[in-house]
């Protein structure tokens, strides 16, 4: 049957399931981006806590195909759960996954010999494979000349040359699946799988066949990337790399207040409209209370934050793309080794800036278990996005907005800078103590692929930054939303007696929560609005400048209730409970999800349990400390 007989056949049945399949690096995810769009959802695979992209696309033949983007793998061996999955998903033993239709093998060209080897053993499953041999640009930059038809030939596969970030080669690779899915139906039930886990006799088998796939393919090998020399003999000198590593971090934390304050102020301009404009519309009653000071004073303290949040993605998503990533593990390994740490554990400890959900995920990268473990016990400790609203709304209140060391430096950048630092040196500290005490061992050498430098694709960064606004937006319109609904009820009920004088949330069941807590935290400088903030705060640390926000509206009147949070704070906390509260939050113990992937992660309640007591234990000490301290010298 010719192809253009076999596209002209419609395509029915299930939706196919073609599966993105290959190693780190590849530009697999851009490819993904290229062919799906805006057309994905992240999630994670059940049971497991690695994440799962999945897109739509529609084919020229007119077929609607469901793209999956598998975590990297250099084989189907799989020495970690990441690598698990993408193999059991490929072999069809994945629970709730039947088996992907056509498998598209993505291939970095200038790196044929690293890659080649797990097409071999894909080849092996019975499925159809499509190789899309990527990074065509780059290769032929370096003078690297590879024989697509060829290489077809030594393989037995379709080959589809790619350049992922610019969609070259897309319409030829979405053709490729439509032949591949047609020649599919037609040939019935897939042959039987010949994979098994290889033998030292298998491996060197495949390293012969690479090599006699590559003599009859790779008419010339090219010559490594010149300009990805000469940036790494100075950004990995031993006297530069480490400056100007931390030169990027200081810089991006100057970035998320210098860049994030303009948006800022226009979300916060709109919200007070939309409370003023819901205030006069509404008459006085329950329903009011409600929307104005449960949900739009609660959910709003959140959502103003949103600009920061996705400047800090912006430099992590560019510092990924660029591939300036793994030199920066690369850089710190040292340093990581210093305290006993894996230099892959730079990794997760930086995924955790954003979240620390997916910095412990990408612990699974580190093969040793007790190196891992000691990767997920302190990777909370990094300071994750939910902690900068928290941060921003006392430095805001307490941080005067002012510029230091001749004008070139602002002040409150300075202090969040200064709080990110406090959590990583905390963290190597506890890290120091856990491999010395718990998890002995002799430390792995780090061995990892350096990738090119490249410059970032504007789409993806766009794309990616889309998803993080979505996501972050979904957990204020549900769980924020649900929990600023719940305080406000129990912060409006019962309510306050005949003859009472002080505010009604007094009297409801949030103040005598937040009374009974008070003693508790008095030592260190709380308040019983902020007590009242922590306990909803362990849902979510954002969630705890939501609660001040409703807390707040519901406690005061006059002119003091149409003033921001941060000046109604500035004018009812004092300067050393703000700092004990910033060092609570530096500790502060993990939010439910963080803790629900711990448990998971190192299946264990017990590591789970470990963690929630020496984080409220360094918290709680941090913060009697720091108000101890300052209330003696600044007074308070």
């Amino acid at each position: 049957m010719s192809d253009s007989a076999v596209l002209a056949a419609p395509i029915s049945g299930p939706v196919p399931r073609i599966a993105l399949v290959g190693n780190p690096n590849c530009g697999k995810t851009a490819l993904f981006n290229a062919l799906t769009g805006a057309r994905q959802k992240v999630a994670n695979y059940p049971g497991v806590t690695v994440e799962r992209k999945v897109g739509e696309l529609l084919s020229p033949a007119g077929a609607r195909v469901q793209l999956i983007d598998l975590p990297g793998t250099y084989s189907l061996r799989a020495r970690s759960p990441d690598e698990e999955v993408t193999r059991d998903v490929v072999l069809g033993r994945f629970e709730h996954e039947s088996p992907p239709d056509v498998m598209v093998c993505v291939a970095d060209a200038t790196n044929l010999r690293l890659h080649l080897r797990l097409v071999l053993e894909l080849k092996k499953l019975g499925r159809p494979i499509i190789l899309a041999l990527n990074m065509m640009d780059v290769a032929e930059a370096r003078g690297c000349r590879v024989d697509a038809s060829a290489l077809s030939a030594a393989l037995g596969v379709p080959v589809v040359p790619t350049v992922a970030i610019k969609r070259t080669g897309v319409v030829g690779l979405l053709d490729q699946i439509d032949r591949s899915m047609m020649v599919m139906a037609g040939d019935g039930p897939p042959a039987p799988c010949g994979w098994s886990e290889p033998s030292a006799r298998d491996l060197r088998a495949y390293h012969q066949e690479v090599e006699a796939v590559l003599a009859a393919a790779l008419r010339d090998a090219g010559k490594p990337s010149l300009a990805t020399q000469r940036i790494d003999a100075a950004l990995l000198h031993p006297a530069i790399g480490l400056p100007f590593l931390f030169l990027v971090l200081f810089l991006m934390f100057q970035a998320v207040f210098a860049w994030a304050a303009l948006p800022m102020d226009m979300i916060d301009g709109a919200l007070g409209w939309v409370q003023a404009a819901a205030g006069a519309a509404l008459p006085d009653g329950m329903l009011k209370s409600l929307i104005t000071d449960g949900i739009i004073a609660g959910v709003g303290s959140v959502v103003i934050f949103l600009p920061q949040i996705l400047v800090l993605f912006l430099f992590i998503l560019i510092l990924e793309s660029t591939g300036y990533m793994a030199r920066a593990a690369f850089l710190l390994d040292r340093l990581m080794g210093g305290v006993g740490l894996h230099g892959r554990a730079f990794i997760p400890l930086l995924s955790s800036f954003a979240c620390a959900v997916p910095g412990i995920m990408a612990a699974r990268t580190i093969e040793n278990r007790a190196d891992r473990l000691a990767t997920i016990m302190i990777a909370p400790l990094m300071t994750c996005s939910a902690r900068l609203p928290v941060y921003t709304l006392i430095i805001a209140a307490f941080v005067p907005e002012r510029t230091v060391a001749g004008g070139m430096i602002g002040l409150q950048g300075l202090v969040m800078f200064t709080l990110y630092a406090a959590g990583i040196l905390s963290a190597l500290a506890v890290a120091f103590v856990l491999k010395r005490t718990i998890f002995k061992g002799a430390r792995e050498p780090l061995l990892m692929e350096l990738p090119a430098y490249r410059l970032p694709s504007p789409r993806d960064i766009l794309i990616g930054l889309l998803e993080r606004a979505r996501i972050f937006l979904a957990r204020a319109g549900t769980v924020i939303f649900a929990i600023m609904i719940l305080l406000w009820f129990l912060g409006t009920f019962p309510g306050a007696p005949d003859g009472a004088t002080g505010p009604a949330i007094d009297y409801s069941f949030a103040g005598m929560l937040g009374h009974a807590l008070a003693p508790l935290l008095a030592p260190i400088g709380f308040t019983w609005q902020i007590a009242i903030a922590l306990v909803p705060g362990m849902a979510a640390r954002e969630v705890a400048v939501a609660a001040l926000g409703t807390v707040y509206a519901l406690s005061e009147t006059g002119d003091a209730l149409s003033g921001s949070l941060s000046g109604v704070l500035a004018a009812d906390w004092s300067l050393p409970t703000a700092l004990s509260l910033l060092a609570w939050f530096v500790f502060a113990p993990q939010c439910v999800s963080t803790l629900s992937v711990v448990k998971r992660e190192t299946n264990s309640w017990f590591w789970m349990l470990v963690m929630i007591a020496y984080m409220t234990l360094l918290a709680y000490g941090a913060a009697f400390v720091t108000f101890r301290l300052s209330s003696a010298l600044l007074g308070g």
